[in-house]
Parts: structure tokens; sequence; C-alpha cells
């Protein structure tokens, strides 16, 4: 494929454009170290919802949704759909409780709402076992997208992919900091969307491909097009749908997904100018991410279908591409390889776009626990804001050459996918409960990350899962790992938190007077501190968690509507869509009552 004057004119504007903001804002993130990770506590909702979209917006995202319509079918995209439910919970739920932590990392919250020794020790292992080993992979599950499209559409060897990809970002992550990273987030959105949509209206109107009523009359796509899978297939319906509806986004910690906030959308949360904003921010996110964006994904990964059926039609198409590297998700780059001059500058440029937000975006938080969470505790209690701000751009280089090497050794994204569900299974809950319940503590949260992710290795690494999964000899149904794994973990927690010792009455009333969570789950503790003459309780006010689960149902039920009436809209079922079109309206009516009966709305 030969790039033309103009496409280069579109990329290398794009990359200057981008270089200039984080050169633009290094001095004043480099001032201190809430500057450099939380850009001193000061951002809107709009710009941090914008960042968290574009984050998200990943070079892998698209060969991910590729991989699972080809594979699944649309209905295969409920992996990630399901985690909407994550998402609006923690928008009218936990966002204002973050803000109001104060902390400026998620992982801070330890030492906040545990005590000892033990909540010491899950601070600084989870900073380098979230913001070292998760980080990495996930980075390198992005920079292996990165590779798949170098390779297919412009011919480039993977280790050249990985050093001119990573070189730019990397520099402009470390001189930038967060302030960088959402401001450049903001046009790498707007970016990456103009190149998605280009790409889904030109690609489906290709001769070859036929036009958008070709393609669903397609023989390799008729049996594709199901949102929801077919219900007669138990177990489409099982691992489609109901695993992920029914226990996959309240029990899985997932990068972006965590049960009741955390990771890089906790920092953001963190960064906003107060709980407004960060409920805001949150809520723009989810609609942005559910609502606007799969579409485009889906109708190039169903033309592809047209195109290249198989991934021996890809191979035939691309022999240069290692056998490694193939797979389904590699139709989407293969697709590109189509498109027009100008439109082609813009699809590399947003595909640019998408990694350099993700990977930013991963490196300043993996660089935040590193930096807060591990050196400042561990190493050197005593460091000076300037020492902290170079520690943090040291470790930014460090995270983002080990995620170049893991890159060139991974082959599939979906992989990945399966790989981090396995390792979060059965923690979900802990983060969703330990706002709430008095009774959980450091042991609980120690114990669930360690059994999650012994039995995850055990089943990657050993005959366990053909023993207990597999189709023909095994005692359980192959779609019940990650249900077994959740089970599993979920009993040894809930038994270490009912053997160890509760949190002190000190930390868990110094928890409850900061944060104010409410709900039967603390009645115990206020009432023992009214019995000792200690006023933990500020306010009067009603429990606002009933009516923060009634706007989250409603927003799950707005968003999901617009989702689908898109897709029926665009499928021509116009009685579907109308229907879904008015509950929409409905819903969006609901939300906004619930909404204004809730304590500090936007």
């Amino acid at each position: 494929m030969k790039l033309e004057l103009l496409d280069y004119t579109i990329i290398f504007g794009f990359f200057a454009l981008v270089l200039f903001i984080g050169v633009y804002v290094s001095k004043k993130s480099g001032q201190n170290s809430t500057e450099y990770f939380l850009s001193g506590r000061s951002m809107p909702w709009w710009l941090l919802g914008l960042s968290m979209v574009a984050t998200t917006f990943s070079t892998d995202t698209p060969n991910l949704v590729t991989d699972l319509v080809r594979s699944n079918g649309v209905s295969g995209n409920w992996g990630w759909w399901c985690f909407l439910l994550t998402g609006m919970l923690t928008v009218f739920v936990y966002a204002k409780l973050w803000r109001k932590s104060n902390v400026k990392t998620d992982l801070e919250f330890y030492e906040l709402r545990y005590g000892g020794k033990a909540a010491s020790f899950l601070r600084k292992f989870r900073a380098i076992y979230l913001g070292v080993l998760f980080n990495v992979i996930t980075m390198a599950s992005v920079t292996l997208a990165a590779i798949k499209i170098g390779g297919v559409m412009l011919g480039l060897e993977p280790w050249v992919t990985v050093v001119s990809a990573g070189l730019i970002t990397v520099v402009f992550s470390a001189l930038g900091g967060f302030k960088g990273v959402v401001y450049s987030d903001f046009f790498l959105f707007f970016m990456a969307m103009a190149g998605a949509i280009g790409a889904a209206y030109y690609l489906v109107n290709l001769p070859e491909v036929g036009g958008l009523q070709a393609v669903l009359e397609n023989e390799n796509v008729k049996d594709k097009l199901g949102i929801l899978p077919d219900f007669s297939d138990k177990k489409a319906l099982i691992t489609a749908l109901i695993i992920p509806l029914a226990v996959q986004w309240w029990s899985s910690w997932y990068p972006g997904g965590e049960p009741g906030g955390g990771g890089y959308i906790a920092q953001r949360m963190l960064a906003a100018k107060n709980e407004n904003h960060a409920i805001g921010a949150t809520f723009f996110f989810n609609i942005m991410h559910y609502a606007l964006r799969p579409w485009p994904w889906i109708l190039v990964a169903l033309a592809s279908l047209v195109v290249y059926p198989d991934i021996a039609s890809i191979h035939e198409a691309f022999p240069n591409v290692t056998e490694d590297k193939l797979g389904h998700d590699l139709a989407y780059s293969a697709m590109m390889t189509k498109l027009p001059t100008g439109l082609l500058g813009v699809v590399l440029a947003s595909l640019v776009a998408a990694y350099m937000s993700t990977i930013s975006t991963q490196l300043n938080w993996g660089s935040s626990y590193i930096v807060y969470d591990f050196y400042k505790q561990q190493i050197n209690p005593e460091a000076t804001e300037k020492q902290m701000v170079n520690v943090g751009r040291i470790s930014t280089v460090l995270l983002m050459v080990l995620s170049a090497f893991l890159a060139l050794a991974l082959q599939d994204a979906m992989g990945v996918f399966n790989l981090l569900l396995s390792f979060g299974a059965g923690t979900g809950l802990i983060f969703i409960l330990r706002w709430f319940w008095w009774r959980i503590n450091a042991w609980s949260e120690i114990t669930a990350m360690f059994s999650s992710g012994i039995l995850a290795v055990l089943l990657e690494t050993t005959p366990l899962r053909g023993y207990l999964f597999s189709p023909e000899t095994g005692i359980f149904p192959e779609w019940a790992d990650l249900p077994f794994i959740m089970l599993v973990t979920t009993i040894i927690w809930l038994t270490a938190t009912f053997v160890t010792q509760p949190e002190s009455k000190e930390v868990l009333r110094s928890f409850y007077l900061k944060i104010q969570p409410g709900g039967p789950g603390w009645a115990k503790i206020v009432d023992e501190a009214k019995e000792d003459n200690v006023e933990i309780v500020k306010t009067n006010e009603k429990w606002s968690v009933p009516s923060g689960i009634k706007a989250m149902l409603s927003g799950v039920v707005l968003i999901y509507s617009i989702m689908f009436a898109t897709g029926y809209w665009i499928y021509g079922e116009y009685q579907l869509a109308i229907i879904l079109t008015i509950v929409v309206a409905l819903s969006a009516f609901v939300l906004l009552k619930v909404w204004q009966g809730m304590k500090n709305v936007l």
C-alpha cells in the first residue's frame, strides 16, 4: 500500500500537534506530582469524559471487535458490552465516593479503608501487580495491534512499528504528564472517530463488497447479524449473554471496567474539579463508549467477511504476515488497505491517535502507582516533589520498553482479553462491597487476588482445564471455566474475611467519617460509635444508593436502547428500531426524573 503526500501531511501534522501539546504543558506538569499525575484536580467533566473515551479507543479494540464478530457474530460483543452495568454503577454510586476520598491513586484507598501491615502490603504489592504486570500486558496487547496494522497496511517489520510508534508516545507521555494526556485526548478522540466512521462508510460501499444491503444478504454474514445470540443454541446463549450479564460484569476485574471504579477511570474521577464533575465525566464516557462507537467497527468486520471469508484468504492476500500473527483480528487492518489517498491518511492518523491515547494513559496511570504507592511508600518516604516527577518520567520509559518486548511475543488480542478476565474473576464483588460493608478487610482482597491469579495460571499452563472443562471428558461444561474461578475465589475470600480479624474501630470510624457511605452495612459501626459517644455521621441525608441503583438501571436501558436501535436502523428492521427509539425517549425521561431527585447532581 502506497502513501501519498496528502497522507503523509495528515499523519505528520498530527504527530506535530501531539508533541507540541506535550512540550507546551511539560513545564507546568513538572511542577509537582499532583500536577504530573492529576493536573491539580482541576479538570472539567466533558474533557475527562472525552479522555476516557479516547483511552478506550485503542488500536486493539477494533481488532478485538472484528475478531468477535467474525468468530461469534455481533452478539459476541456481549463479552465487553456487559461492562456497561459496571460503568453505570460507577456513575451513580461510586464516582462521588471516589472524589470524596481525595486520594492521589485508587491504591491509596487501601490505607484509608484498611489498616496495619496487611493494608500496607496490599497497596505496595498491587502497585507492582497492576501498575507493572497487568499494565504491561495491556499495553503489549495494544502494541500487538499496532504491529499487525503496520505489517498489513505498511509492510513494516514488527520491531520497526514498535520503535517508531513507541518512541513518539513515550516522549510525549514523559514530558506532558496527565495534563498532556488529557489535552491531547481531546484531539485524538475526534481524529479517531472521523477515521472509524469514514472507513466504515467507504469500505461497506466498495465494489467488491457491494453496499450495505449486499453485506446484510451475504451468505458469510447472515448468521453473524444477531445482536442477541441464538436462543436455541444453548452454548452460545450461556457464553455470549448469560455469563456476561449474570456473572462477568460484577465478578471480574478488567482494565477500564473495574467494578466500583478503579484504574485510569478512578484517576480521572480523582482529577475532576468536584464530585459533580466526576459523575458527569463517567456518565458522558459510558454514553460515548457504548452508544456511539461500536457500529463503525462492526460494519467493517461484517464487510470483511465478504472480502476475506476466512483466515486462509487473509494469509493469501498478505503472505508476508508471519503465522504467529495470523488471526481473525487481522481482517480489520486488511480492510484498511483498500482506503483511498486522503482517507487513508486520516485513518492511519486515527489509528495512531488511538494507540497514543491508550498507551499514554496507561503509562501515566501505571507510573502514578510506581511513584505514589511503591517508591514513596517503600523506597523513599521523604521524596521531594521533584524526585517523584523524575521517577515518574523514568518509570514511564521503563514501562514502555517492557510492553514493547512483550508485544513482540504475543499473538492475538482475544487471548489477552480472556487472560485478563480470568486473572480478575471473583475479585469484582469485593470492589463493590468494600465501600458499604464494614466486615471486608485487607485479607479479603489479598486472598481474592492470589486465588484468582493462581487458578488462572493453573488453567492456562497445566492440563487442569482439559480435565475440568473438556467437552468429551471434563467434569464441567467447557464454558464454565470463568464461573468456576469466580465461585472458588469468592468462597476463598469470604472464608478469609470471617476467619481473620476485622479492621480496627479507629480505621473503620475514620473511613466512615471521611466518606459517609451510609447504609445497613455500616449500621454496627455507627451504633458502636454512638455508644462510645463518638459522632461519625456528619449528614442527615437519606442514603443515596437505592436512588443510585434506580438511576443505574435507567441509564443501562437508555444506552443499550440507543445502541440496539442504531443497529436495527442500520439493518433496515424499522419496526424494532422505532420501538427501541421510543424506549430511548422513555428511559431518558425516567433517568432525568430519578437523577433530579438525587443529591449532588450536575
